[in-house]
């Protein structure tokens, strides 16, 4: 399996062997929709929250008789049948936290790379050098990449003036290296990787 590293100009450097086990297997589609499902769960906050009949404010006191006057029963104004009454089964505060093995969620990320790799989507830069923040530089590259739609640059180390460049582009997202999940890669169009961080993704998953 081979990938052409290519400069800001988009001109070949050189060619680079991608590891099988990571770039060349065949996407696990049930383990992404696994994966894809305990993700999102884990996004909701679980704060939403609604008032009982025992929390709203009103008088215990009954509204009115029991008989006699011509209308419905009523015990209580804090009956969610009543205005301003409380809320029956309505949501409260709850953690949807959902887990799954390390080994799946190792499995979902090379299945997603996989994917992005036999799709032609990814993209090894061979390094970006910035003295100061320059987002129209970026800008420029991505363009020469032919990166027109949703993007995510991965890279390795921190570099306030790369990462301060790529905030304010709107269909660009960054992540490093050692943070990447197969959400990101799955819901961008194209995978831009510098090339030491391409590096040390296949260090980090080697034989796992």
């Amino acid at each position: 399996m081979k990938i052409n590293v290519v400069d800001i100009e988009n001109k070949n450097i050189e060619e680079l062997t991608l590891d099988k086990a990571i770039f060349g297997i065949v996407p696990n589609k049930g383990v992404l929709a696994q994966y894809l499902r305990v993700y999102n769960s884990n996004q909701r906050q679980g704060t939403s929250s609604t008032k009982t009949r025992a929390e709203v404010r009103g008088g215990g006191i009954k509204p009115r008789a029991q008989k006699h006057t011509g209308r419905s029963r009523q015990g209580s104004i804090r009956s969610p049948l009543w205005v301003g009454g409380g809320v029956a089964h309505g949501p409260k505060p709850r953690s949807w936290k959902l887990k799954l093995p390390k080994k799946m969620i190792t499995l979902a990320l090379k299945s997603a790379l996989s994917d992005k790799y036999s799709k032609g989507d990814i993209v090894v830069l061979e390094k970006i050098s910035l003295d100061k923040p320059k987002t129209g530089a970026v800008s420029k590259i991505m363009s020469t990449l032919g990166i027109r739609t949703q993007a995510l640059f991965v890279w390795s180390s921190k570099d306030e003036n790369l990462k301060k460049s790529l905030i304010n582009l709107p269909k660009l997202e960054a992540s490093f290296f050692g943070n990447l999940n197969a959400f990101e890669v799955l819901k961008s169009h194209k995978i831009v990787f510098l090339k030491d961080a391409l590096l040390a993704l296949e260090d980090k998953y080697a034989a796992k």
